[in-house]
């Protein structure tokens, strides 16, 4: 009897408290794991796990995730509390304010990071790691309401731009074989935003459990970016297959002596089809800017037909962000070689959508031309990168993303200024919005074609 017993535990019907707590255990798991082996396929397929471009993927998805917290913890719905003159003073401000990071990032960080080629890596885990301290500091100033919140405030707002230039300039050395540069660098930005919006409503969460805890959520996000950023592979760190760089536009155009013997080079390497490109998104960046404060005044004073301001507001938003999110997944599926024409292309749709607006002024038009001018922004800057990591020397190359990032901040605050000052009519408004879209086709359009045709200056991939 005690053998058969024995014999009856050991089948298949027998089930102890330990195996069910195994599978439990299990089924708990099941959500995670599933998700973290999906996320793990999407991330890597097409040859980005080979290349190393999934895990750099991956980390854009946690510095996504780290900012939003950052953000969730610091908005203000003060804007929508007093009076729309004491508000435009406010976002002057705030303008203002946006632009303080880019002076250090073109002129200080962009070179300093050009002269650390061989650690990157490091400025990585750097910036994950400033902003981790960062956001401890600025959980004590947001309660306190201490001096300290400015500076922390700036402070994160440096790290996270000197981690995005830093990203960009990577990118090259990680792609895998048939994959394109626009490609590869929407999936890094597509993965950015799905973080992004999976983290918000957690922050949004946290928000409600008291003003610190989405800062201890970013602290623990960037402290994880720190060290995924050292699991990136080595060939991030390493400068073999790079080019030699020159400061004439190509060496066959030295004299022979000097051949092989030019200096380091500067920013005046840049080809025509990266300044067309930069000019294009300057329009484009513009546009936005203007956009997001004239129509948040706008909207304010002439809300839509039965909606708040708020809600109109919203509205709007919501247009605009679905817009972007599908440039970056188209701009993740586009398989073109191309990205002048993809500039090109873009821009002409958003000025067709500007001036249909404009003539024709509604409030489902002015949604529409948001997510147009959404949609545009976030193609055109996709390939406006792909252009400065296949054209420009790779010893220059953080300067140059340093560079266009702060001429592309500058438009936005000189667009948004206008925004600002503007006189609340929307038939005029969106005439101004037409014109300096319309402004920047027409000085690049032949230039990036141009460049479109005879192929641009294609750089050799870093093994």
């Amino acid at each position: 009897m005690a053998a058969a017993r024995t014999e009856f535990k050991r089948g298949s019907r027998w089930r102890g408290p330990g195996s069910r707590f195994r599978a439990v255990g299990r089924a708990l798991r099941l959500p995670v794991t599933g998700t973290a082996r999906g996320i793990r396929r999407a991330t890597h397929a097409h040859g980005a796990g080979e290349s190393g471009l999934g895990k750099l993927i991956e980390l854009h998805g946690v510095n996504g995730a780290g900012d939003v917290m950052i953000t969730v913890a610091l908005a203000s719905t003060v804007f929508f509390s007093v009076p729309t003159d004491e508000a435009r003073g406010r976002v002057a401000l705030y303008l203002a304010i946006t632009m303080a990071p880019f002076t250090l990032l073109a002129p200080v960080i962009g070179p300093l990071l050009d002269r650390l080629p061989h650690g990157r890596r490091a400025a990585m885990a750097t910036a994950m790691g400033a902003r981790a301290v960062l956001a401890l500091v600025l959980s004590g100033a947001v309660v306190t309401g201490g001096i300290e919140l400015y500076p922390a405030a700036l402070g994160v707002l440096v790290a996270s731009k000197a981690y995005g230039v830093v990203r960009s300039a990577v990118v090259p050395r990680l792609l895998p074989p048939r994959v394109s540069l626009v490609k590869a660098n929407s999936r890094v930005t597509l993965c950015g935003l799905l973080a992004t919006g999976a983290a918000a409503p957690i922050g949004a969460g946290l928000q409600q459990l008291g003003p610190r805890w989405p800062l201890y959520g970013a602290f623990v996000i960037f402290v994880a970016g720190t060290v995924l950023s050292f699991t990136l592979p080595r060939k991030v760190d390493s400068a073999r297959g790079e080019d030699r760089a020159l400061l004439a536009a190509d060496e066959a155009h030295l004299p022979g002596p000097l051949r092989g013997r030019s200096k380091r080079p500067g920013l005046r390497t840049v080809g025509p089809a990266v300044t067309h490109a930069l000019a294009a998104n300057a329009a484009i960046r513009c546009l936005t800017g203007f956009l997001i404060f004239f129509l948040a005044f706008l909207l304010r004073v002439h809300p839509m037909t039965g909606q708040s301001a708020a809600v109109s507001l919203g509205i709007v938003g919501v247009a605009a962000g679905a817009g972007n999110a599908l440039g970056t997944a188209v701009g993740a599926w586009l398989r073109s070689r191309a990205p002048e024409v993809i500039i090109v292309t873009v821009v002409v749709i958003v000025l067709g959508a500007a001036v249909v607006a404009a003539v024709f002024f509604s409030a489902f038009l002015v949604a529409c031309l948001a997510a147009v001018a959404g949609f545009a922004q976030a193609l055109a800057k996709l390939s406006l990168d792909a252009l400065i990591q296949r054209d420009v020397p790779e010893q220059v190359r953080t300067s140059a993303f340093a560079r266009s990032e702060t001429l592309l901040q500058v438009s936005w605050v000189l667009g948004g200024a206008v925004g600002i000052v503007l006189p609340l009519n929307g038939t005029l408004g969106l005439s101004v919005a037409a014109a300096i879209i319309a402004a920047g086709w027409l000085t690049t359009v032949r230039g990036l074609l141009d460049s479109a045709r005879h192929g641009g200056r294609t750089r050799p991939r870093v093994a």
